[in-house]
């Protein structure tokens, strides 16, 4: 990774190091309920530990908004994290002060400790420079682990890598290194897949892409506007922005400019009613009764993408081609993502993927370990996307 300090270069013995985690974890009552971010951390931790580094966890949970709340406390992520790692965990009941500094000296060499929630105090969402300063008391040095929260200028997020020496843990390398191969210094042909509802939430997102990419894929509620705007077409009763017509064409008519494939759906899975397993049918894009919603893209479309991801060597995938949580609206979700991962497998393409719903797709089609790089990062992994700089990385760089 070029660009970043990482932890090639740091010297752990005997060190207190400060290690921004992302421990805000889907949680049922005082139980963890996925432990997919506590599994990205552990080969920091690990390597802090066995090279003899005292690892101080920090983490926000929930949004207490700078109030001490025991409902959002880290406590009971403890127990979950400890299991994972395979050895005690120690935990703190503040992440500042006499409580915190106690707690770090009692902790032997090689050990875990996790301080409490730091959105407990006001300082951290502020980036207040007195609570950075207080944070930084319980480190020598300062590893970012946690991409999810880049996005944040927050203390513990951006704040510390300015009062002490800051490296790049593994999972946010792993993750700058997939983005950096996906986006920044790409193998062409490049192709993006974005699904999803709607397209005001990812005008970013579009901008950017059509003059990075070779073909941009547009799917799900998203494609309904672009149909309705660009190729005259009624989509009935679907989800589609009709006052985004004139943003819709203005992207189309950049990407023709920067050399970029739009393509949209050439035919369509209809029904009347959002359910699972409702009475559908396939048509073309240009027979959608005023009556039906456009649920998925249909047989053609999936065989058109597929074709194009068969001369891609770069695949950027974020958001579901049409409403793949009910059946049998998931078609193209699961045609396509299943194929790309053959093509990953196979050695042909590059293939990088992340967004909430975009994670949850891509494991409904039991592809989610099969792609080169999945990032559990929402906000951060599209800012990125977006083509905007994140604090919590800019304040990593050599």
């Amino acid at each position: 990774m070029t660009g970043f300090r990482t932890l090639d270069g740091a010297d752990l013995g005997g060190k207190r190091v400060l290690v921004r985690v992302d421990l805000n974890l889907p949680m049922d009552g005082d139980r963890v309920t996925d432990a997919t971010r506590i599994r990205a951390i552990l080969p920091t931790i690990r390597e802090v530990t066995d090279k003899g580094g005292k690892a101080i966890l920090i983490s926000h949970f929930g949004r207490p908004k700078g109030k001490h709340d025991p409902r959002q406390s880290l406590k009971p992520v403890v127990p979950a994290l400890a299991g994972e790692l395979g050895k005690p965990v120690a935990f703190a009941d503040d992440c500042v002060g006499d409580v915190a500094k106690a707690a770090v000296a009692a902790l032997a060499p090689g050990g875990v400790l996790v301080l409490e929630n730091t959105r407990f105090h006001p300082g951290e969402e502020l980036n207040d420079a007195a609570f950075v300063k207080a944070l930084a008391e319980n480190g020598d040095l300062y590893v970012n682990d946690a991409f999810s929260t880049a996005h944040r200028a927050h203390a513990s997020t951006e704040g510390l890598a300015h009062v002490l020496p800051a490296y790049a843990g593994r999972s946010m390398q792993a993750e700058l290194d997939a983005l950096g191969h996906a986006l920044g210094a790409p193998e062409h042909p490049v192709v993006a897949v974005v699904g999803g509802a709607k397209v005001s939430s990812k005008l970013d997102l579009l901008g950017n892409l059509v003059t990075k990419v070779d073909a941009l894929v547009i799917g799900g509620g998203m494609a309904n506007t672009f149909l309705a705007a660009t190729e005259d077409v009624s989509v009935g009763k679907s989800l589609c922005e009709h006052d985004l017509a004139d943003t819709a064409r203005e992207i189309v008519a950049r990407a023709k400019a920067a050399g970029c494939r739009i393509v949209l759906p050439v035919d369509v899975v209809v029904a009347k009613e959002f359910k699972a397993g409702a009475e559908h049918r396939t048509t073309g894009i240009s027979h959608v009764a005023d009556d039906e919603m456009i649920l998925d893209a249909g047989p053609k479309s999936i065989a058109a993408v597929n074709a194009i991801l068969d001369g891609a060597r770069t695949l950027v995938w974020n958001g579901p081609f049409g409403a793949f949580e009910l059946t049998p609206f998931d078609a193209a979700t699961v045609a396509v993502a299943r194929h790309a991962a053959d093509l990953t497998d196979a050695g042909k393409l590059l293939s990088v993927a992340g967004g909430g719903d975009t994670v949850a797709a891509l494991n409904h089609a039991g592809v989610g370990t099969r792609f080169s790089y999945v990032s559990t990062a929402g906000g951060a992994f599209l800012e990125w996307i977006e083509g905007k700089s994140l604090p919590g990385v800019e304040a990593l760089r050599n």
